[in-house]
C-alpha cells in the first residue's frame, strides 16, 4: 500500500469542505484536544483528526483517505489504543459525535450511532425494564465494546455482548455505506461480532436488550492479608456456582484520594464484587459460602439493574493506566500461591489491582454465528497500574507482565481482545479455524489494508 507521511493540504481541505463534521490536522487549534485518547499514556499523533456526525461523514473520510494514500482508524473514547501503532499516515476517526440511542421495547433492541457511551444506552433501556450487556465502565463506547467481544455483569447467563448484535451499519473501506444482517453480509456480521475493528468501520450497531426488573449485587471486602483464604475459598466457590452469578475477585492498594470512600481510601483490600440474577437457586444461598468468610464490609444488596452500571467502580474520564492480561484455565493451589507471591501481601508490587474475572456458562459455549465464539478458560486474569511518571510505568509493565508470565502454566497463551493493550499475535483471541476465516473476510473486504485496528489481523 503506498502512504505519503504528509498529505496534501488541498485533499484534506476537499475533505474539510465534503464533511458536516469536523477536521482537524497538527496544524489546527483544538487538534491536541482531538487527538487525545482515554488512556492518556497513549500519544497518538495521526496526520489528521476528523470527528463525523454521520455515515455520510465518515464514507467521504474513508475515500478522501484513501486518495490521499492514508489509513484510517476509528476510535470513540480511545480506552483500549495502546497497540494500534503508528498514526502518522492515518486519519483518526472520532465518533464521539455521533451518539444517538434508540430503545425499541417491542423488539427488545438499541439502535446505538459509533459514537454512544454506555451510560447512553443502560438509564433510557431501563426506562423500558430492559437491560443492556453492558461492561464495568459506563464510559466505554458501546461499539469498540462489542467488536472485542464483551463480557458484562449478566455474561455467565447470556454471553458475550457480540453474541447479541443484530444488525450493523458499516462504511467499508471502499467508502461504501452498507447494512450488515444475517441475510445481507452474513459474513460481515460474523466478523464483527468479536473479531475487532479489522473489517470496517461501524457506524452504528443494533444490540438485543434483556427483560430484568432487580439484582443481587454488590462487594465484599476484606484486609489484604486474607488474600489467600479469600480467593481460595471463592476459586472453589466458583467451580459449582450457577450460570445465574457472575463474579470478579480483586487485590487492591488503593491511593489516599479523596474520591476513594473513607473506610477503603489508601488501604490494601481483597475483594469480591458480585452480581446475581434471581432467575436462578435463591441468591441468599449462592452468596452465603463467601459471607460464610466474614467480610469487614458487606454491601450486596437487591438493587435496580442500572446500578451494575458503575457497580466496579472504574475511573470516568480520561486516565493513565497500564496493563496485562491472559486467560487462565483454572487456578490451583500453586497458582494462587504463584499469584500472590508476585502481587499479594508482601510482594511490593507495585499494581493497583489484580483481577480474576469469572468466565464459564453461556460464555463456554459456542456460538457459530461469531468470530469470537466463546470464552473456553475459567478466568481472565487483569493486572493494572496507573503510573504517574515514565519510571514508575516501567515498574507497572514490568510487574504486570510478570505476572502474566509467572501465570502461563496455567494457561494455553489464550487472550480476551478488550483486556490486552500489548502487542499480541492477534491469534491469540481466537479458535484457528475462526482466525483463518477472519483473515479471509478481511482480505475480501480490505485488501489494501485500509483500516488500521488496535489489534490487526492479517
Amino acid at each position: 500500500m503506498s502512504t505519503t507521511l504528509e498529505p496534501t493540504s488541498a485533499a484534506l481541505a476537499a475533505l474539510r469542505a465534503a464533511i458536516d463534521g469536523q477536521l482537524y490536522t497538527p496544524d489546527d487549534e483544538g487538534y491536541d484536544t482531538a487527538r487525545r485518547a482515554w488512556n492518556l499514556v497513549v500519544d497518538q499523533h495521526p496526520a489528521a483528526v476528523v470527528l463525523p456526525t454521520s455515515a455520510r461523514d465518515v464514507a467521504e473520510t474513508v475515500r478522501a483517505a484513501a486518495a490521499a494514500g492514508l489509513r484510517v482508524t476509528v476510535q470513540t473514547t480511545g480506552h483500549n489504543v495502546g497497540t494500534t501503532g503508528d498514526l502518522r499516515d492515518t486519519v483518526l476517526v472520532r465518533t464521539s459525535a455521533m451518539h444517538g440511542v434508540r430503545i425499541d421495547p417491542d423488539r427488545r433492541v438499541a439502535h446505538v450511532e459509533a459514537g454512544a457511551l454506555w451510560e447512553q444506552v443502560v438509564e433510557p433501556a431501563a426506562a423500558h425494564g430492559l437491560v443492556a450487556l453492558h461492561g464495568s465502565s459506563p464510559d466505554v463506547g458501546v461499539v469498540g465494546y462489542c467488536l472485542g467481544g464483551g463480557i458484562g455483569w449478566l455474561a455467565r447467563r447470556h454471553g458475550l455482548a457480540a453474541h447479541h448484535v443484530v444488525a450493523a451499519e458499516v462504511v467499508t473501506a471502499d467508502g461504501r455505506i452498507v447494512r450488515v444482517t444475517a441475510e445481507d453480509e452474513p459474513d460481515l456480521l460474523w466478523a464483527l461480532k468479536g473479531g475487532g475493528g479489522n473489517v470496517a468501520v461501524v457506524t452504528a450497531l443494533e444490540i438485543r436488550l434483556f427483560p430484568l426488573d432487580q439484582v443481587t449485587a454488590g462487594w465484599l471486602i476484606w484486609p489484604w492479608e486474607d488474600s489467600h483464604r479469600v480467593l481460595s475459598a471463592w476459586t472453589a466457590w466458583c467451580e459449582d456456582a450457577p450460570e445465574s452469578v457472575t463474579s470478579i475477585a480483586r487485590l487492591l492498594q488503593l491511593p489516599p484520594l479523596p474520591v476513594i470512600p473513607e473506610p477503603l481510601r489508601g488501604r490494601r483490600l481483597v475483594v469480591i464484587e458480585l452480581a446475581v440474577l434471581h432467575d436462578g437457586p435463591d441468591p441468599e444461598a449462592v452468596i452465603a459460602p463467601l459471607r460464610a468468610l466474614a467480610p469487614e464490609i458487606d454491601t450486596v444488596q437487591v438493587m435496580p439493574p442500572i446500578g451494575l452500571m458503575r457497580l466496579h467502580q472504574d475511573p470516568e474520564g480520561p486516565t493513565p493506566g497500564l496493563s496485562d492480561s491472559v486467560m487462565l484455565d483454572g487456578l490451583p493451589e500453586e497458582a494462587l500461591r504463584e499469584l500472590l507471591a508476585a502481587a499479594g501481601p508482601g510482594s511490593d508490587s507495585p499494581l493497583l489491582a489484580v483481577e480474576l474475572r469469572q468466565l464459564g456458562g453461556a460464555l463456554a459455549r459456542p456460538v457459530p454465528g461469531a468470530a469470537l465464539s466463546e470464552l473456553d478458560g475459567r478466568f481472565v486474569l487483569f493486572a493494572l497500574g496507573l503510573p504517574m511518571d515514565p519510571d514508575q510505568g516501567a515498574a507497572i509493565m514490568a510487574a504486570a507482565s510478570g505476572l502474566v508470565a509467572r501465570m502461563a502454566p496455567w494457561g494455553r497463551g489464550r487472550r480476551y481482545m478488550n483486556f490486552t493493550e500489548v502487542p499480541v499475535d492477534a491469534g491469540e483471541f481466537f479458535a484457528e479455524g475462526a482466525h483463518r476465516r477472519l483473515r479471509a473476510v478481511r482480505d475480501a473486504h480490505d485488501p489494501e489494508r485500509r483500516l488500521q485496528a488496535n489489534h490487526a489481523v492479517g
